[in-house]
């Protein structure tokens, strides 16, 4: 992972002459849960985004409680690409979790082989809506923690009992900031996606 493709003048990156496996992955979870900081914390390119600043309106569609710096929010999508051991190489699209904008969101998830739900232990009870319209995708996911500075921090366990998380669910701690942790949670995910992909029959 140390080994950036090689790039072009605009620094978007051209994809390394090993990569076998390319993965479309979905980021998702409540409003203000760090979706676009994860993506922007790991992409190898120029993140696309979109984000928009909040107006009165959407200050009473969306509960900025415990969000006092957030004054933008994305309004369509976050786009990042990263490689991983040269040869699997991962899309991120990142998606507004708020309900209204379920179309977009369906539209986005279409293609994609898994999720990452972002969670703020703040905020537990808004990340069920995101989490029902993963599984209604029929997506596998695996979810990450995004540990904020005034968090309440649980043992993974416990997590999991709130979150009412299949056994075979990976949940991952990270910070959306640093970049160790969330490669860590990205990975758990292409794993938990891989392993449940069909393998190709040998044709011996």
């Amino acid at each position: 992972m140390d080994s950036a493709p090689s790039t072009d003048r605009t620094g978007i990156g051209y994809l390394p002459p090993a990569a076998r496996t390319l993965m479309k992955l979905v980021v998702t979870g409540p409003f203000g849960v760090g979706k676009t900081t994860l993506i922007r914390t790991l992409s190898e390119i120029a993140t696309l985004h979109t984000e928009e600043a909040m107006t009165q309106s959407s200050t009473r569609l969306d509960d900025t409680a415990g969000l006092p710096d957030k004054t933008t929010t994305t309004v369509a999508i976050d786009f990042g690409r990263l490689t991983v051991l040269d040869d699997l190489v991962l899309y991120m699209f990142g998606t507004p979790g708020q309900q209204r904008f379920l179309p977009l969101w369906e539209d986005i998830a279409r293609g994609a082989l898994g999720a990452l739900v972002l969670v703020d232990t703040r905020r537990l009870a808004d990340s069920f809506a995101v989490m029902d319209m993963v599984e209604e995708q029929g997506l596998p996911y695996a979810v990450a923690v995004n540990r904020f500075p005034d968090a309440p921090s649980h043992p993974d366990e416990v997590l999991r009992k709130h979150l009412d998380l299949a056994p075979g669910t990976p949940l991952v701690q990270c910070d959306a900031r640093e970049r160790r942790g969330s490669i860590d949670a990205l990975i758990a995910l292409a794993e938990h996606v891989l392993t449940r992909m069909p393998r190709p029959e040998d044709p011996s």
